[in-house]
């Protein structure tokens, strides 16, 4: 892959706003602005004074312009400038917020001549550089709160603010993954209008292709109808009539000209309306060929293919295009649709195939229409030898771990799969665990100074030097990771989150981070919870995050769902569907304080709702696919282990595309919490108060207080 360019971004600034921010308050300051018939002016000069009361109106328009302001900051890293640049930052006018190059830049250009427009993906802000300052200031006192429309018909109010330059780091061109090729035009539009009226949606449901309504998505099959429910097809029940005929010709043409290598006998027929996808996914490797090819009719779509370290690959896939994956592509990388309306891609490029690069100067929307797949495979007659053995379903040896069923096979469970697989895996986990979570960090900062605080399960010691004010001890089961800690000379040592070595009543607060839900059993879940409260004096606090069930919460994805790794230093997305001022207002929910603890339901709640996880038909433990949703709240999820680096040696978060070595493969046992079920589990305990509950990016979080 090649190496990041840098593009000379505008880049938003840090001023003195603090008159304003006095006004926008409803406060009697007076500010100036340099054009008294002009509201958009007023937050610009605020050096100046008058007698200029500011009216509703404008105090409204300041307030939302002071959080945007606000939001880019403390979301994207971004600062504006109080002074006038040749460089704006337009928030809301962004991709992400379906704002798209065509719809902006004549806005933009009717204030001057633009030098570059700069519109990075999925971000609901773009930047504008002007030819000069004099056209810079005329956009600010011209755009500053004007409403345009998006292409779907929304109204959406522009805010600009200056910025000095920045650096926007985009990505290197990558390659199509090992064995995925796209081949345009592949038929012509007389044989698309043809297969098109060959699928009848509207027949009898007595017929056995009939459609099959799923979620996101209708759906037929031909020759041998897939199952989903076990992500299979049934080899000794064919459908009757086979392939359509037109299929049958079509296919025999490819054969004959050298685009496909099986004569297919399975057919999936798709159709999407705009904002319907596909989740990520493999197709069985047990049941179809090596070759499987994919025919887009209708519109165009961007589908992503991604690799287990999580590089992602955006691929345009023109109308009337064929789709070949074969080898690594087919049997390693997933390929799904991201369901929205429009998707961004290169505006230089048009309707080609392709990667979708990083390129902001050269990104905008396409919108959706309805789309028909025609994906054709040939059914598996025999068990798969691929060379991908670690996630081949017919050479995996089928995993003997079960549900626990008693304390002993808990405790060997977590042997198995958390303490021997975090010897292994400690370098590489380590150097992927660098960033502070803003939650905890503001949990650290609060504590008094002087605090002893005890960090269970502190990892490579991530949090152990964030307050120097603080007396911080870490204790880790890893013996691997405590030694990172203590080349990093802090104080750790090697102990059972269940027997802690350190005297009762001895902390002002405790932490525990990813820790809890590595325990197989809700009793032993309980006891590391005891546990922490046993280590707090009285009124002693303690801070408490276990993953989530929930990854989409609120209508918002989390992190873990987002995250594209290819770059580890690329800020968090802001979601494609919340504007700027949205995401300001945006407060932590906090469901559990001493008046509504009686409404936080028992652990009991959750059995009888079907949340224990034992009360499962298959006693099996599933095993995860990386960056999707979760289906259990018992399982295994996997860690694909990089070269080992050695001792302050760093390491890349995947290596070069092309070069992609499986390695091996480790599981890690999660349970993973619904909503509400850590205020239960805490509920249990005799001597604490929940002082608050929150989400945090996947994650449930609790603060509890010993009484």
């Amino acid at each position: 892959m090649a190496a990041p360019r840098r593009v000379d971004v505008l880049v938003p600034s840090a001023a003195s706003w603090d008159r304003v921010g006095e006004a926008a308050k409803g406060e009697s300051t007076r500010v100036a602005r340099t054009q008294p018939e002009s509201r958009r002016s007023i937050a610009m000069d605020s050096n100046h004074q008058s007698n200029y009361k500011l009216s509703k109106t404008e105090k409204k328009f300041l307030r939302k312009q002071i959080k945007a302001r606000h939001t880019l900051l403390r979301h994207e890293g971004i600062e504006t400038v109080s002074c006038a640049t040749q460089s704006l930052i337009v928030a809301n006018g962004g991709l992400g917020n379906r704002v798209s190059r065509n719809q902006l830049l004549p806005v933009l250009e009717k204030c001057g001549l633009v030098d570059a427009l700069l519109m990075p993906p999925n971000k609901p802000y773009s930047f504008v550089r002007y030819k000069t300052v004099e056209e810079s200031k005329k956009a600010y006192d011209t755009l500053n709160g004007k409403e345009i429309v998006d292409d779907l018909g929304q109204k959406i109010i522009l805010y600009l603010n200056f910025v000095e330059k920045a650096q926007w780091k985009e990505l290197g061109l990558q390659a199509l993954p090992p064995g995925l090729m796209v081949i345009e035009d592949i038929i012509s539009s007389e044989d698309e209008k043809m297969l098109l009226e060959s699928v009848n949606w509207t027949e009898d449901t007595d017929n056995q292709n009939f459609q099959k309504s799923l979620k996101h998505r209708r759906v037929k099959h031909f020759g041998y109808e897939f199952h989903y429910e076990n992500n299979h097809v049934d080899k000794d029940k064919p459908l009757p009539g086979g392939l359509p005929d037109i299929c049958d010709s079509i296919l025999e043409k490819w054969l004959k000209e050298g685009f496909i290598k099986h004569k297919h006998d399975q057919l999936t027929v798709n159709q999407y309306e705009p904002g319907h996808g596909i989740p990520a996914h493999v197709d069985t490797h047990s049941a179809f060929e090596d070759e499987i090819v994919s025919l887009s009719l209708g519109s165009e779509i961007v589908m992503d293919f991604k690799h287990p370290d999580g590089v992602t690959v955006p691929v345009m896939l023109p109308c009337r295009s064929l789709l070949v994956m074969t080898g690594e592509s087919r049997y390693l990388w997933t390929h799904g649709i991201t369901p929205r309306k429009f998707d961004t891609v290169q505006a230089s490029r048009g309707h080609k195939s392709g990667i979708i690069t990083g390129d902001v100067e050269d990104l905008t929307l396409s919108k959706r229409g309805i789309r028909t797949s025609f994906t054709f495979r040939k059914v598996r007659q025999t068990p798969c030898n691929c060379s991908y053995p670690l996630v081949c379903d017919s050479q995996m040896k089928e995993t003997s771990t079960s549900f626990p069923e008693s304390d002993k096979e808990a405790s060997q469970l977590e042997q198995e799969y958390v303490h021997q697989v975090y010897e292994e895996i400690a370098r590489h986990f380590s150097s992927t665990r660098h960033t502070p979570w803003p939650h905890i960090v503001e949990f650290l900062k609060a504590l008094p100074s002087g605090s002893l605080v005890a960090d269970i399960g502190c990892g490579n010691g991530k949090y152990l030097g964030i307050n120097k004010e603080l007396y911080m001890i870490g204790c880790d089961r890893s013996q691997n990771l405590v030694d990172i800690c203590r080349e990093k000379h802090y104080q750790a040592f090697v102990c059972d989150a269940l027997a802690v070595p350190i005297r009762s009543g001895s902390c002002d607060a405790c932490i525990s981070i990813a820790v809890i839900h590595h325990f197989a059993t809700a009793e032993r879940r309980v006891a590391a919870l005891q546990e922490l409260v046993r280590l707090l004096r009285p009124g002693g606090k303690a801070l408490i995050y276990v993953w989530a069930m929930e990854q989409e919460y609120n209508n918002n994805k989390s992190k873990y769902l987002r995250e594209n790794r290819i770059s580890q230093e690329k800020k968090e997305e802001i979601s494609n569907d919340t504007s700027v001022q949205e995401l300001l207002v945006k407060q932590m929910p906090d469901v559990g304080n001493q008046d509504s603890a009686p409404s936080v339901p028992s652990i009991n709640d959750f059995q009888d709702r079907g949340y224990n996880s034992r009360k499962v038909t298959n006693s099996k433990l599933p095993i995860h696919t990386n960056r999707t949703s979760f289906h259990s709240q018992d399982l295994l999820v996997p860690w694909h282990l990089k070269e080992n680096p050695g001792k302050g040696k760093s390491i890349e978060p995947f290596g070069p595309l092309g070069s992609h070595d499986p390695g091996p493969v480790f599981h890690r046992y999660y349970h993973v919490f619904c909503e509400g079920e850590m205020e239960a589990a805490c509920q249990t305990l005799s001597n604490i108060s929940i002082l608050q509950s929150y989400y945090d990016q996947g994650n449930w979080c609790v603060i509890l207080q010993k009484v």
